[in-house]
């Protein structure tokens, strides 16, 4: 009997191209598809034209669109941005704290995005760690005490607007204090304060706000001489400002808009085209050539969006005034928290000693390379598939490697590691927050899959769960991903819901196709298990020395790889029973069923007690896999939402497989897997089921009690799924080339994504095209998957030279093995 459920493989590994022609192979390529020139056969007129019509387009995109072609773009593409965006940062006199500072846009729902950097949404634990000690001080008019009551509350959100307006204002908060000082206009009185402030007679301030225009123009009715005065009066303050700005942070308001329509009789005056002069008198005059005072633009930015919203027209509304204070905070604060999701104001972090220890072995590789001359690379070599059990034999021995070809992997793959450091790392490219809409989501998810249909090929067995299939099934589920990571969808729970179903389904995969092999094969040695621990880690063992990140900050990998141990360990320990010693034996399959039981009672066990869970997996040596941030929290949560997807895939394989080999199925081109009837019972209950599940994920309301719910019921869509695809003959006998070609990368692009699609390890997105949000997806994504893809590739090179299979002694490999677990180790203790 032909072993096809092995074909299923696990989801989380990139599985290697069968061919190295595959590697220069268009994306999607095939003959025209059975369908299609059986409907081309038999029909006539409108419709023969339009299946040539579709053949002939697809193979006209195929004759050009290669992956080898793709990869130049993409390399060209890095080279050609790198260099804009360097030359932009060096000559273009402006940073990321200009940027926060002067202007930024609206996402939609009051969310403020800084031109090209993240702001950080400061809590008030974070706010008041920053400011301790220190004092601040707001000076100006009633714009400038909004924008004062706006940043305490960040401090202290239970602050009421209270007090005489036209007076000072002090706010203690434990070791910080923020005070607003009344100057209404830039006069001799305000001079007189700020030289107490220089002259030390005053206790100086750490940060000064300050600004006005506005009472001039209304005192003075605005009148062109008050304009004059005013300009004299800065020019007056100007020296003592710069004074100031030696020591403390000075920030210039410049006046935001007012909307004329409202004004009271007595504002009338104020005009925008008065208080623009105004701001041109404030910037010609301060904007000194030390340029020491900051100018807060921003806040007016946002007001020319919502000043409508005024109640009088004057002051703002309280949503955009707070965009001020939170970019105030931003300014001061970043660089001292440093936090991830806030871009803005903060310089490259220094390289760590692993970071630097990385660098050099990359440069070492690199010179040896050199020395050993360029000339033409031995041709990659497929490596046996380590989840389908395909187990090829490389044509050549170990002993006959050319030393270049891993050398040039390496190589490779410190030019990637350098563009990945750059994007995520470096201050060079820009990054920008998520927001969520329905349109960000869903119109993307059309569009692949519209691609997806349009590359659909003949299955070259109609297997259930055949390889095309599984690949398809892991090629669309993390496309699926990709555009819920960078849309943001998260915040919108019924998406998040069914994402988290497709998770379960990754590791119902895992269990599948560990299980398959384990069942059939029998194949228990330390190769298999080296083979699977290399190919799943070594990516995100590369990124913890290159980014500096801890193991356990890469979920998705020490996740399946304890899953993986987890099922090797029941499949392994005694006693060993596979399918051709249970056959036509009851007592072996119920034997494998005890054994199941067994794991199911393991996996209830931890998860009855999160204090039980934490104590086991916060002893040394495991926990330095587990931790994240000296806590175990994330890896309980991660663990315990999907506990039961691996055993509920493993349990499938089992109760297939026993079907199959009892020959109950047809899985014979264009049959249904049952008896009409059954199959029509079985799609009926599955559509339902999957319904079912989909209403309710739809009418979830709280994120954490839907998710208690998830571990038992999410084994319902997959089942559902599942036999949706695999009854009828004809939806197995087809599968999507598009989404089968992305399952085979599906590992790389979960990784890459944290720093060369995404940024800030995942809170925002990468800007390669600045202000045009449509076009820098499209770049950033092609780079994105050439990258992942070239990745996949050097992974089976180097998986090849680091677990060989035809030299070395067990001793040999149980000492690699012990080496990459002590880096690890080692690695996932950085934070």
């Amino acid at each position: 009997m032909k072993v096809h459920a092995t074909a299923a493989s696990d989801s989380t590994l990139a599985t290697a191209e069968t061919e190295e022609a595959e590697a220069h192979a268009p994306l999607g390529s095939s003959s025209v598809s059975f369908a299609a020139a059986r409907l081309s056969a038999c029909c006539h007129g409108g419709a023969k034209m339009a299946v040539l019509a579709y053949s002939l387009g697809k193979r006209e995109i195929n004759q050009y669109f290669s992956i080898k072609n793709a990869k130049l773009l993409s390399v060209a593409a890095v080279v050609l941005l790198t260099v804009f965006h360097s030359a932009s940062r060096h000559y273009g006199g402006s940073d990321t704290c200009d940027w926060l500072l002067s202007s930024g846009r609206f996402l939609g729902d009051n969310v403020w995005q800084p031109y090209g950097c993240m702001l950080h949404k400061y809590k008030s634990t974070e706010a008041n760690f920053c400011l301790r000690e220190k004092r601040i001080a707001f000076v100006g008019d009633s714009r400038i005490r909004q924008l004062f009551y706006s940043f305490i509350k960040m401090i202290n959100p239970e602050v009421k607007e209270v007090g005489n307006k036209h007076e000072n204002i002090p706010f203690v908060d434990g070791d910080s204090t923020v005070d607003f000082l009344w100057y209404a206009e830039v006069n001799n009185s305000l001079k007189e304060q700020l030289m107490l402030w220089t002259e030390g007679s005053a206790s100086k301030p750490h940060v000064i706000i300050i600004g006005a225009a506005t009472w001039s123009i209304k005192l003075h009715n605005g009148k062109s001489e008050a304009l004059f005065q005013y300009k004299a009066n800065l020019s007056a303050i100007s020296d003592t400002l710069e004074k100031l700005a030696e020591h403390s942070e000075v920030y210039w308001v410049l006046q935001d808009p007012v909307y004329e329509d409202v004004l009271s009789d007595s504002r009338k005056m104020i005009t925008n085209e008065q208080i623009n002069l105004y701001n041109e008198a404030a910037v010609s005059t301060l904007n000194t050539s030390k340029k020491k005072v900051k100018f807060l633009e921003a806040s007016r930015q946002a007001a020319m969006e919502t000043i409508s919203q005024s109640v009088d027209g004057l002051h703002l509304p309280e949503s955009t005034r707070d965009v001020g204070a939170m970019v105030l905070m931003n300014s001061m604060c970043n660089k001292i928290l440093k936090p991830i999701d806030g871009s803005c104001c903060q310089s490259t972090p220094p390289l760590s000693v692993l970071q630097k220890l990385a660098a050099g072995l990359f440069l070492v590789s690199i010179i040896c390379f050199l020395l050993l001359g360029c000339s033409r690379h031995h041709k990659s070599r497929p490596i046996p598939d380590v989840e389908s059990g395909e187990e090829k034999k490389p044509p050549v021995v170990v002993g006959q490697l050319n030393p270049k070809g891993p050398l040039l992997a390496i190589c490779k793959m410190s030019l990637i590691m350098l563009y990945f450091y750059m994007c995520d790392r470096a201050d060079i490219f820009m990054k920008e927050q998520k927001f969520y809409t329905h349109s960000t989501f869903f119109i993307p998810l059309i569009y692949i899959f519209v691609l997806g249909i349009f590359y659909n090929e003949n299955s070259k067995e109609t297997k259930l769960l055949n390889r095309e299939q599984t690949d398809e099934w892991k090629g669309w589920m993390q496309l699926v991903i990709l555009i819920y990571h960078i849309s943001g969808a998260s915040a919108f729970i019924p998406v998040y819901m069914h994402v988290r179903v497709l998770v379960a389904a990754y590791l119902f995969q895992t269990g599948y196709g560990h299980f398959s092999f384990f069942w059939l094969k029998g194949d228990f040695g330390i190769y298999r298990v080296c083979q699977v621990l290399f190919r799943l880690n070594f990516l995100v063992v590369v990124l913890c020395l290159v980014m500096d990140r801890p193991y356990q900050f890469y979920y998705f990998v020490p996740l399946v790889t304890f899953w993986f141990a987890v099922i090797y360990a029941t499949m392994a320990l005694w006693p060993q029973i596979l399918q051709k010693q249970a056959n036509g034996s009851a007592f072996w399959n119920l034997a494998v069923l005890l054994k199941l039981l067994g794991l199911l009672l393991f996996i209830c066990f931890f998860a009855f007690s999160q204090e039980l869970f934490e104590s086991v997996f916060s002893v040394w040596p495991v926990s330095n896999l587990f931790e994240l941030q000296g806590s175990i929290h994330e890896w309980w949560f991660r663990w315990k939402l999907d506990r039961f997807a691996v055993i509920n895939g493993m349990l499938f394989a089992f109760i297939y497989l026993l079907l199959q080999k009892c020959q109950l199925l047809s899985e014979g081109k264009g049959e249904p897997l049952f008896s009409n009837k059954i199959s029509n019972c079985l799609l009926f209950i599955s559509v339902v089921s999957f319904l079912t599940y989909s209403i309710w994920a739809s009418g979830c309301k709280n994120k954490s009690e839907c998710n208690e719910m998830h571990p038992y019921i999410s084994v319902v869509q997959i089942l559902a799924f599942i036999l949706i695809r695999n009854i009828p003959g004809y939806a197995r006998s087809l599968y999507s080339s598009f989404f089968a070609w992305f399952g085979k990368i599906s590992l790389e692009l979960f990784i890459c994504q944290y720093h060369i699609w995404l940024a800030a390890d995942t809170k925002g997105i990468l800007v390669l095209i600045p202000g045009n949000p449509s076009l820098n997806i499209i770049v950033s994504t092609f780079i994105f998957v050439c990258v992942a893809h070239e990745i996949s590739q050097i992974t089976n090179d180097l998986a090849q030279v680091a677990i060989p299979k035809e030299s070395g002694t067990l001793l040999k490999r149980l000492l690699g093995a012990g080496v990459f677990l002590a880096l690890v180790l080692i690695l996932s203790q950085k934070e």
